[in-house]
């Protein structure tokens, strides 16, 4: 095996988790993560000898394929009953488990640019000129899409609330 071969195995190895996550976040969808993962690390592996930062390189190959034109066959699924009623005031696992799974729901509704920017702001905590190189847009509409997307959100979970 070469040192490239080795490189990328141990890359792989140690970063395999944290872009599963990251691609599970975006797509709300666990096998769509595994395969955007999976793309991803196909396109990075064949330039392997040429990239200077993997981690920002193949983030960015993730982030790209999930954007791309092909994956918005998946877009439209949509999730229903996301109801948080009942929920009693002691904070617990299953709570929080809830919680987390009616924040999934409520960013699976947005489209796919303002899902992208709020999870790379808040999940990976980038800035909006980070972001923007990512994406491949200026900061403004980075900022934009994070007004608008959290503007979203936080309608959507009033009419839950209130439902």
């Amino acid at each position: 095996m070469t040192s490239d071969g080795e490189s990328f195995d141990s890359y792989v190895a140690a970063e395999g988790a944290a872009l599963l996550r990251f691609a599970h976040v975006l797509t709300g969808d666990h096998h769509l993560a595994e395969d955007l993962v999976q793309e991803a690390l196909v396109k990075a592996h064949r330039r392997w000898n040429r990239v200077d930062r993997p981690g920002a390189y193949v983030k960015k190959a993730v982030l790209r394929q999930y954007l791309s034109w092909r994956r918005c066959r998946s877009s439209g699924e949509r999730p229903t009953d996301v109801s948080l009623e009942g929920k009693s005031t002691q904070a617990d696992v299953a709570e929080q488990v809830t919680d987390r799974h009616a924040l999934r729901a409520l960013l699976a509704t947005l489209p796919r640019q303002q899902r992208a920017v709020l999870v790379l702001r808040f999940f990976e905590d980038l800035d909006d000129a980070t972001i923007a190189d990512l994406i491949g847009c200026s900061t403004t509409t980075v900022r934009a899409h994070a007004s608008k997307g959290l503007s979203r959100l936080r309608q959507s979970a009033q009419t839950v609330v209130a439902e």
